[in-house]
C-alpha cells in the first residue's frame, strides 16, 4: 500500500487512532502479591501502531529519560569546585540543549541510514534512544576540580572565614567540549571493528569493574546532594555566608546533613518506591519523574524554592543560543578516550538487549550490522553533541524495559519520544522547573539513579565464572579504584612538578586526575591484569569425584556439595565453574580431586 494511502487511513478512520488496544493495561495499578494475566499484543518494529498509541508510549519513553537526560546538565552547571558555578540562565538554558540534542540525535539513531553504497551502517534502526551518559561526568569533575586547583578557573578565599569561593567558568566547559570531539574520533574509528574482537579486548571483567566504580562515585555526589548540595556549605563552615545549605539568606537555609534535607531527598526516594510496588505499567515507567513531582509539590508548598531560573528563562529557546570558546584540555584526553571506550563496549549490551525485547536475533550478520550501525551512531553522537554544546551521548537502555513491559518496539513510538524531547528542551520554562528544585531533592532521585549504575556493573560481574583467577582481579582493581573513590586526592601528592616546561606540567595534570579518577584507575589495572595472568586450566569434574579444598581462596569449610553429573569442572585451585542443577553428591575436603570409586 502507498505511504500517502496509510497515512490517510492512519488519520481519517477510528481504526487509524486508536486500533483495538486494551488501554486499560497501561493504567491498571498493582496490587503486591497479585499477578496479572493480561498480555497486551507486541508491536514490532514496523508494524502499524495507532496514532494514540504511537503518541502514549513516546511519552512513556520521553517520561522515563527526562531525569537522566536533565540530571548531569544540572550537576555540571552547578556550584563547587566540580561544577561550572553558572548563572541560572545559562543553568537553564544547558538543560534545554540537553533535551533537543537528546532528541535530534535519537531520531539518527532510530532511522538508521546506509553509509553510501558499502555494507556499513549508522544507527541501529531499533527503538535505541541516546542521552547524556553519566560515565563522562567523573571525569569533568575531576577536570574542573584540577582547573579550579591550577588556577585556570578563579576562585577566592575568605580571609575571615576562610571558605572558598568558585566563580563561573564557562571557559572550562569550552574546553571539555573540544577535548570531546577530539576523543570522539576513536569510537568511531572503533565502529568499523568486528564487535566480536571488542568484546574480546574488552571483557566483561573490564567493563563490569569499570561501570561499578563509576557508580560508586556518582553515588558520593547524589549523597552529597541529598545532605543539602555539594556547593561550600558541604564543608558545614561555623562562620560565613555558607554556614546554611545552599547559602545564607535562602528560603528555609539550614545547615549540611540537617533533618530537613534529609527528609526531602527520602520523601522522593521513598515515592519511587511506592510506585513500584503500587503503581501502573505507565507509572512505573515514569517512577522517577513522579518522585520529582511529589518532592517539587513539597518543597513549593514549604517554601524552599525561588523562581530565580524560572524568570530567567526565556518562553522559547533552541540550540547555540549560548556558546562557548572551544580549546583541548590535555590531561583530560586519556580519561575521556578510556570513557570513549566504555561508553562504546556498554552500547554493544544495551543495543544486544533491545534486539532481545524487540524479539530479534542477537546472533548473524543482521544483528552485527545493527551493532556496528549503534556504535558508529554513538560515535558521531560524541562527535555531534559536544558541538550542540552539550556532553557526550550514547545509547540509553533503560527504554529497554519499557519495551519489554509494553510489548512495543515500534519505532514509531521513537520517533515520537524524539518530538516530546525536542519540545521539552524548546519550552525552556520546563527545564527550568528542574532548577527550582533544592538539591536534596534531586539527591533523592540521583542517588536511585547512581545506584542503579552499580547494579549494571554488579550484574554484568556475575556472568563471569569467579574462580580465582577472576577474584583476584576484580580485588585488586576495587582496592585501587574504590580506594581512591572513597578518599579523593589519597594519590594526587605523589608527583608534583614546579618547573616551567608546559608539556611536563600538563603530564603531571594528566597522571594525577587518572589517579583520582577511581574508575579510570580500576579500568587500567583490571585491563593490565586480565592480560597478563593466565587462564586457570580446568578439569572434568565426574559424578563420583570427591574434592578436597584447603587454602586462602576456599569459600566456606561445607564438606557436601551438590554438583551437576555433566558439565561441571574444577580449576587447578579447585574452584568449580557452570554448576546448574543438582544430580549427585560429593565432598570436599582438601585441594585435590579423588574418586569416589579409588
Amino acid at each position: 500500500m502507498p505511504t500517502w494511502q496509510t497515512v490517510r487511513e492512519s488519520v481519517s478512520t477510528r481504526s487509524g487512532w486508536f486500533g483495538d488496544y486494551d488501554y486499560g493495561f497501561l493504567c491498571m495499578p498493582t496490587l503486591p502479591g497479585f499477578t496479572s494475566h493480561r498480555v497486551p499484543p507486541f508491536f514490532g518494529l514496523k508494524d502499524r501502531l495507532p496514532l494514540v498509541l504511537a503518541i502514549i508510549m513516546g511519552f512513556q519513553h520521553s517520561l522515563a529519560m527526562i531525569a537522566g537526560v536533565v540530571t548531569p546538565a544540572i550537576i555540571m552547571s552547578g556550584s563547587g569546585n566540580t561544577g561550572l558555578n553558572l548563572s541560572p540562565a545559562d543553568r537553564t538554558q544547558m538543560v534545554s540543549t540537553s533535551l533537543i540534542t537528546s532528541g535530534l540525535l535519537s531520531l539518527i539513531q532510530i532511522t538508521r541510514f546506509r553509509v553510501a553504497n558499502t555494507h556499513y551502517f549508522l544507527g541501529t534502526g531499533l527503538l535505541s534512544v541516546v542521552g547524556t551518559s553519566f560515565i563522562y561526568l567523573p571525569v569533568l569533575q575531576s577536570s574542573v576540580s584540577n582547573m579550579y586547583a591550577s588556577g585556570v578557573c578563579k576562585s577566592s578565599v575568605d580571609p575571615t572565614t576562610g571558605t572558598q569561593t568558585f566563580e563561573p567558568c564557562p571557559d572550562a566547559w569550552g574546553a571539555y567540549l573540544g577535548t570531546c570531539m577530539v576523543c570522539a574520533l576513536l569510537p568511531i574509528i572503533l565502529s568499523f571493528v568486528p564487535p566480536r574482537a571488542l568484546k574480546r579486548i574488552f571483557p566483561p571483567i573490564v567493563t563490569g569493574v569499570t561501570v561499578m566504580l563509576i557508580g560508586v562515585n556518582l553515588v558520593t555526589s547524589g549523597m552529597q546532594q541529598w545532605g543539602g548540595g555539594s556547593g561550600p556549605c558541604l564543608s558545614r563552615p561555623t562562620t560565613g555566608p555558607f554556614v546554611n545549605c545552599p547559602a545564607v539568606g535562602a528560603p528555609n537555609a539550614a545547615p549540611w546533613g540537617s533533618a530537613q534535607w534529609i527528609g526531602l531527598g527520602f520523601l522522593v526516594f521513598s515515592t519511587i518506591m511506592v510506585v513500584e510496588f503500587f503503581g501502573s505499567p505507565f507509572m512505573k515507567n515514569a517512577q522517577v519523574v513522579i518522585g520529582l513531582i511529589v518532592g517539587m509539590i513539597v518543597a513549593v508548598v514549604c517554601g524552599y524554592t525561588t523562581r530565580e531560573s524560572l524568570d530567567a528563562a526565556p518562553v522559547i529557546t533552541f540550540l547555540w543560543v549560548k556558546t562557548y570558546k572551544l580549546s583541548i584540555y590535555p590531561p583530560a584526553i586519556i580519561p575521556l578516550l578510556i570513557t570513549y571506550v566504555l561508553a562504546m563496549v556498554e552500547s554493544i549490551g544495551d543495543i544486544t538487549a533491545s534486539c532481545e525485547v524487540s524479539q530479534l536475533s542477537v546472533e548473524g550478520r543482521e544483528f552485527e550490522s545493527r551493532l556496528q550501525g549503534g556504535i558508529f551512531a554513538d560515535g558521531v553522537a560524541g562527535l555531534l553533541a559536544p558541538l550542540m554544546t552539550n556532553s557526550p551521548m550514547s545509547c540509553y537502555a533503560q527504554n529497554n524495559g519499557i519495551i519489554s513491559l509494553t510489548r512495543c518496539a515500534n519505532t514509531m513510538a521513537g520517533y515520537m519520544c524524539c518530538v516530546f524531547l525536542i519540545l521539552m528542551g524548546v519550552f525552556s520554562k520546563f527545564g527550568a522547573l528542574f532548577l527550582m528544585l533544592p538539591d536534596s531533592v534531586l539527591g533523592g532521585m540521583t542517588t536511585f539513579l547512581f545506584a542503579s549504575v552499580v547494579v549494571s556493573g554488579i550484574r554484568i560481574l556475575s556472568f563471569l565464572p569467579w574462580t580465582r583467577r577472576e577474584r583476584f582481579i576484580v580485588a585488586a582493581s576495587l582496592s585501587l579504584g574504590l580506594g581512591t573513590a572513597l578518599v579523593p586526592g589519597v594519590l594526587t601528592h605523589m608527583i608534583d612538578y614546579k618547573g616551567s616546561s608546559p608539556f611536563l606540567s600538563s603530564l603531571i595534570t594528566s597522571v594525577n586526575i587518572i589517579l583520582d579518577t577511581g574508575f579510570a584507575l580500576g579500568a587500567i589495572v583490571s585491563c593490565l591484569l586480565n592480560a597478563l595472568l593466565p587462564e586457570h586450566r580446568v578439569v572434568k569434574l565426574e559424578a563420583d569425584d570427591v574434592i578436597d579444598r584447603h587454602g586462602p581462596m576456599a569459600a566456606t569449610d561445607t564438606d557436601r556439595l551438590a554438583v551437576e553429573e555433566e558439565g561441571h569442572y574444577v580449576d587447578e585451585h579447585g574452584e568449580i565453574e557452570h554448576m546448574k542443577t543438582v544430580e549427585s553428591r560429593s565432598s570436599i575436603h582438601n585441594g585435590s580431586i579423588h574418586s569416589k570409586k579409588n
